[in-house]
């Protein structure tokens, strides 16, 4: 089996000419060879006219001499009969051929005889008339070299062709198979890890352009997502190190015997909110991992939007009652179409961080809008604000805006990543309004037709 493949597109291109060329051999033959006999059996018509006039005009003992002594006599082989049967024979001579005897009759008689046969081995009688003599006039081909000279011809022009077509093949072939060369070689170092690669031969219009682009988008992505996926062990990495590193070390304090009551206990509840603070992370770490999957359960139903965001603020009384929050509801009945257990933790992501992120004796403000197919949701907050450039990446897992208040408040960066998954699965959308120090305002637009979820 010949696994090259600029072997194989040779040898497919090679046996596709030369087939081709065998074709056109026979065929270019075959209808030349038609034309080449008309043409012969009428200069042999013409021959026998002029030998007959000839005859006329000169009488038999000069036309007698005139035929020894002309050249072109040799190309044929010239036989005249009389009426009492003595034959005369002009030019070459062909052995093991005669002349029928019905075909000596019939031109006698006066008429004009075409024998059957190839082209070369035809014979053509005339009549011809000498006082009150008759003769017949037969003229056959002596020659056959025109048609193998034809042969000859169009066999060299095939094989000239094909030793040309052959040659263009072979570099044709090699600037096809190239490309496809580099481009494995690209892909090895791309499964070494090395992303930096660049296809000089992309801006071909080609199909090899096109490939060749999309190759290097590929590239580029896997570098992106090999980047992520750094990012993303590094930032797991630290969020898990930390706590466990003030476990350890509180956990080797409390060791100590003399230690007081209020101190251990104090240590013993940092060792509590850190495990929490793990297991919550877990749990995130857990749920993205589930919706970024392509089986995450999805199980629509139609109920009531409003009451859903009800239910969420009355969980979240305790946060946002200690710090003496104003809340403003506007919340219309509202159904939809969806996953109520996902987009349950939308609300609570999302006005939990706004309760988080409010000072105390603020305000937190849910507004519920039915449009004509979409409904939205829109959660606003007076608290710190979002900088600028920290509005695109902030749905980005493990990105937060502000590090030391999220590690002061015990946030992880997973919470808006999971709301934009819930979000994409119900093919919403999800944006943010921010300015530093007036607060953040979150707004997400479902449809309210059911829809199938959105692959992630």
């Amino acid at each position: 089996m010949i696994r090259s493949l600029y072997l194989r597109v040779v040898l497919t291109f090679l046996l596709a000419v030369t087939f081709g060329l065998i074709v056109a051999f026979f065929a270019t033959t075959y209808v030349y060879r038609d034309r080449i006999e008309l043409g012969i059996e009428e200069e042999m018509v013409n021959t026998a006219q002029d030998i007959a006039e000839t005859y006329r005009l000169m009488g038999n003992s000069a036309a007698d001499k005139y035929m020894g002594e002309r050249h072109w006599v040799k190309a044929y082989s010239i036989t005249i009969v009389d009426d009492e049967g003595g034959r005369k024979t002009y030019g070459a001579r062909r052995d093991g051929e005669t002349i029928p005897d019905e075909a000596v009759r019939s031109v006698l008689n006066g008429g004009i005889y075409r024998g059957d046969g190839p082209p070369f081995h035809r014979t053509i009688g005339y009549p011809l008339q000498t006082g009150t003599s008759r003769h017949a006039v037969f003229v056959q081909a002596a020659r056959t070299e025109q048609l193998n000279d034809l042969r000859k011809i169009v066999l060299t022009s095939l094989l000239i062709e094909l030793g040309v077509g052959s040659l263009f093949i072979l570099i044709a072939a090699r600037y096809l198979v190239q490309p496809l060369k580099l481009m494995t070689v690209a892909t090895r170092r791309i499964a070494k890890g090395n992303f930096n690669i660049r296809l000089n031969w992309g801006k071909r219009k080609d199909e090899l352009g096109e490939l060749a682009r999309s190759f290097s988008d590929m590239a580029e992505e896997l570098k992106q997502l090999e980047q992520m996926r750094r990012d993303f062990v590094s930032n797991v990495s630290h969020e898990i190190q930390s706590p466990l590193t003030s476990i350890s070390g509180f956990s080797k304090l409390i060791r100590d015997p003399g230690m007081p009551a209020n101190e251990r206990n104090q240590y013993l509840d940092i060792i509590e909110t850190e495990s929490l603070r793990l297991s919550r992370l877990s749990e995130n770490l857990l749920k993205l991992a589930s919706l970024e999957s392509e089986h995450h359960p999805f199980h629509p139903v139609t109920f009531d939007l409003d009451e859903q965001l009800r239910r969420v603020v009355v969980a979240l009384e305790p946060q946002w009652s200690a710090k003496e929050l104003e809340l403003e509801l506007e919340l219309p009945r509202v159904k939809i179409t969806g996953d109520p257990d996902q987009l349950n933790q939308v609300w609570i992501n999302l006005f939990g961080n706004a309760v988080k992120f409010t000072p105390r004796e603020g305000r937190v403000s849910i507004r519920l809008e039915a449009l004509t197919d979409r409904v939205k949701v829109v959660i606003a907050d007076t608290g710190i604000g979002i900088k600028e450039e920290d509005l695109e990446p902030i749905f980005t897992r493990f990105y937060k805006a502000d590090r030391a208040r999220q590690r002061e408040l015990g946030g992880s960066g997973l919470g808006l990543s999971i709301v934009r998954k819930i979000v994409e699965l119900h093919q919403g959308s999800v944006e943010v309004q921010s300015q530093p120090g007036q607060g953040a305002t979150f707004i997400v637009t479902l449809p309210s037709v059911p829809a199938a979820p959105k692959s992630m």
